[in-house]
């Protein structure tokens, strides 16, 4: 379990096909800290160290993984939101992430906003997600309050903390981003589909 407070930045630094699976090694602060079997979110994506060497850690992604996430879409020298597993008795500053990405999305507008910046996020609402106003959303990883919830799009303020911290200023209109929905509202979307 994760909260979407992201840790720190890491940058990939290689990336080996291995029949379905891919290998990445990623380049961050905080490898002298993990072990193996440690899990690790990336942009959102709870993945396991496999291996440590130096600076340098690496994870596997299965197809099930590759299929639901933007994974497949990196490359070497990208940059990745990175938060370790919850501690127990810790407080919770985000939301309750489990760091399994229900869908991608698409970047479709940013605006700077006298200090902050408004993203917006389109996605594909025949998968069964919803965005509630006010409600959580993770995007790459990252826990944000949901603005202007429409059918298959939804809207986030970024302060500049969140903006120099994280990789939403490398996003560009047409970014892929990975979305992790609010599980009350997973919940609520459930129920809706079943009494229909």
């Amino acid at each position: 379990m994760f909260t979407g407070i992201i840790e720190t930045l890491g940058r990939i630094h290689e990336i080996q096909k291995d029949q379905n699976n891919l290998h990445v090694t990623v380049d961050a602060s905080i490898t002298n800290e993990l072990k193996i079997d440690q899990s690790v979110s990336h942009n959102g994506i709870c993945l396991t160290v496999v291996a440590i060497k130096d600076s340098l850690y690496t994870v596997t992604a299965i197809a099930e993984t590759i299929s639901k996430t933007n994974i497949g879409d990196w490359k070497v020298g990208d940059i990745v939101n990175l938060e370790r597993g919850m501690k127990l008795g810790d407080r919770l500053d985000g939301h309750i992430v489990q760091g399994h990405v229900d869908q991608t999305g698409t970047c479709s507008k940013i605006e700077e906003a006298n200090g902050s910046w408004n993203y917006t996020f389109e996605y594909n609402k025949n998968l069964s997600n919803i965005t509630i106003e006010k409600g959580s959303i993770t995007v790459n990883g990252v826990s944000l309050t949901v603005v202007n919830s429409k059918t298959n799009e939804f809207s986030v303020s970024i302060i500049p903390y969140t903006f120099e911290n994280t990789n939403f200023k490398n996003f560009e209109v047409g970014t892929k981003i990975n979305l992790e929905f609010d599980v009350v509202g997973k919940y609520i979307s459930r129920l809706y589909s079943i009494n229909k």
